[in-house]
């Protein structure tokens, strides 16, 4: 039994592994970009639209709708960022109902660069939306004693979000594991759904999480900003 995707050998030569966490992380970024041209690819302004379009469109909006109840200006300006790591956790889980398949965050490697991505993404927000100057300031706030200690959080947080999703995935699937070896059939159907209810959850805090982070990064809170409906703003 193999308690996630890095122990998955495909293909070796020397040191130079291909373990299946690479090869699911890319398949699914392929996957997840041919569906974005072909659901995209014909889209329709007036009343009929296809199914697809309209689940996009729900996706979208309530992606949104979420950065704008943080309390962020322009919330556009972070749908492609929040948004993306919303579908790809969201999607690496959802495919756990095929057999075999073990999601990539279950390895503590994807989940690392998640939580990497956040750490560099957070001050290019901030320093894009306040300045350098501005940014680098919030560090001594409200003193210079709070340098280190803001510094500390960030780095925190990070590991905080790695480890976060990396243990809820995978203590998922070391459950999933054990159980096929007890009961073949019964018991993993129903893990299986409840991991697909689990995966949304966590790509839904995940995504949240970073946005939050920026949030504080960019200098804005709920209290701060005119509350406006993301529906019609």
């Amino acid at each position: 039994m193999h308690l996630g995707p890095d122990e998955v050998i495909l293909w070796q030569i020397g040191v130079v592994k291909l373990n299946a966490t690479i090869v699911t992380t890319w398949g699914l970024m392929l996957v997840l970009c041919l569906g974005a041209k072909l659901i995209t690819r014909r889209l329709a302004t007036g009343i009929h639209i296809s199914r697809w379009q309209c689940a996009l469109e729900i996706l979208v909006t309530g992606i949104r709708s979420q950065i704008a109840e943080v309390g962020l200006r322009n919330p556009e300006k972070y749908l492609g960022f929040v948004g993306t790591l919303f579908v790809f956790i969201a999607a690496a889980n959802l495919f756990t109902i095929f057999p075999g398949y073990q999601p990539p965050t279950a390895s503590l490697s994807t989940t690392t660069a998640l939580a990497v991505s956040v750490l560099f993404a957070v001050p290019l927000f901030g320093i894009e939306e306040r300045g350098l100057r501005g940014y680098l300031r919030s560090y001594l706030e409200p003193t210079a004693i709070m340098l280190p200690f803001t510094i500390l959080s960030e780095l925190s947080r990070t590991l905080a979000l790695a480890i976060r999703l990396f243990g809820n995935m995978m203590s998922g699937t070391m459950v999933l594991g054990i159980l096929i070896t007890i009961t073949p059939f019964l018991f993993p159907m129903l893990m299986d759904a409840l991991g697909l209810v689990t995966g949304m959850v966590q790509a839904y805090i995940f995504s949240i999480l970073a946005t939050v982070y920026i949030a504080a990064a960019v200098g804005t809170t709920p209290s701060r900003v005119e509350r406006t409906d993301p529906w019609t703003a």
